[in-house]
């Protein structure tokens, strides 16, 4: 199954993505969850980048957060609404919202 993960928020949800099985699991950040790919605590960068080699962020919420496509993890690939709904209609049998 192809699985696609709609991150919204950028409080600890480790469990429930470590829980995730799938074929080919996409990580599609937007809202808050676009912190994953820019902040960093610490010094480090997001345990989300480690989740899967399908990383998207969405730009327009990136950068209405103050955010530039040059500021994020070079493993996260920026889209906009158009490619979204390409990404949910032919790139993921199943989409899912946490």
């Amino acid at each position: 199954m192809k699985l696609g993960v709609l991150v919204s928020d950028f409080r600890n949800m480790d469990d429930t993505l470590s829980r995730l099985k799938a074929d080919k699991l996409g990580v599609i950040l937007v809202s808050n969850g676009v912190y994953h790919a820019a902040a960093k605590e610490g010094g480090k960068k997001s345990w989300v980048l480690e989740k899967s080699p399908h990383l998207y962020v969405l730009s327009e919420d990136l950068q209405s957060r103050g955010f530039s496509e040059a500021e994020i993890d070079t493993r996260v690939k920026s889209i906009t609404y158009s490619d979204l709904v390409d990404l949910i209609f032919n790139e993921y049998e199943k989409i899912i919202w946490i």
